[in-house]
Parts: structure tokens; sequence; C-alpha cells
């Protein structure tokens, strides 16, 4: 096996950020990983000398605009609108994936999407409420239940599901 040396792990950021967007903190999570895998297979290596090359290697791939959080923050707060996600769950969402409260903040301020849309595409997408066939009545609460459970509020929840389709 190779050894590990900071070629190795800016060639693996590579190779992931080839296949997967990614932020500043899920990329060195991902090499942190690596790296641990790697001590596993080697018990005499003292782990952290490795983690310094880490952080350069992150460091890199944030230099070299491979990485950039305000943009994942942006493009993912996008494609969670577009799947019908509210506001509290792609907060949650981008928090897990490392992005800053202030980025993530920012991304939600410039989308151009709301709550009320995405409620509205989540419930065509998952056939609820208005786009129930039948037994409309019947799933009611079921259906309120669901799109609480997804991070609405519920408010909106009983608006979307006794409102009409569009």
């Amino acid at each position: 096996m190779r050894k590990l040396d900071l070629p190795s792990l800016k060639r693996s950021a590579a190779a992931y950020l080839g296949r997967y967007a990614s932020s500043s903190a899920n990329l060195r999570q991902v090499l942190l990983r690596r790296v641990r895998n790697w001590a596993r297979l080697h018990p005499d290596t003292d782990i952290s000398e490795k983690l310094p090359l880490v952080d350069e290697a992150v460091a890199f791939c944030v230099s070299a605009g491979l990485v950039d959080d305000a943009s994942f923050a942006a493009g993912r707060t996008a494609t969670l609108r577009q799947r019908g996600w509210p506001a509290r769950r792609i907060r949650m969402a981008l928090g897990i994936k490392g992005v800053p409260a202030s980025l993530i903040d920012e991304a939600l301020e410039n989308d151009a999407g709301d709550d009320d849309a995405a409620a509205l595409r989540f419930a065509a997408r998952k056939r609820l409420g208005p786009w129930r066939g039948a037994n409309r009545e019947e799933k009611r609460h079921k259906d309120i239940a669901t799109m609480a459970r997804a991070g609405f509020s519920l408010s909106l929840a009983r608006r979307t599901i006794d409102g009409e389709a569009d």
C-alpha cells in the first residue's frame, strides 16, 4: 500500500471533489476518515503526525478554488428547495455538512424559494392532501404529521393539506 503523505491526500481530496460537492469541513472529515483507515492498516504509525497533513490538503483545495463553502451552501440550498425542503430542514442539513451559520443564513436569504412553495412541492411529490386520490379526509392527520416530520410548521402543514391542488 502507498504511504500516506501530502500528495496522496491531495489526490484523495481531488478524487472526492470530482464526484461530490463538499464544504471544507466535510472534506476534512472525509480525509480524516482516510487517515484513520490507513492507520488501522499500519498500527506502528502515530496518527497525530498525519493530522496536520489533512489541514494542509484542505487548505490547498480551498486556495485552489476546489472548495467554496458559500457556493456549496447556495447550490445545496437550491437543490433542497427543489425537493420541497423547508428552511429549517435545509439549515440543519447544511449545518451537518459543516457550513458556518453565517453562510447558511446568506444562502437562505439569497434563495428565491419560500416554505409555502416548498410545502406544495413536498405534498405533491409525496401525494399528500389535495394530491391524494381517495380517503383524503381519513388520512388528513397522517398527512399533517408527515409534513411536520419533514420540518414544516404545523400551521403551514394544515394550510397545505387542507388546500387545493393548483
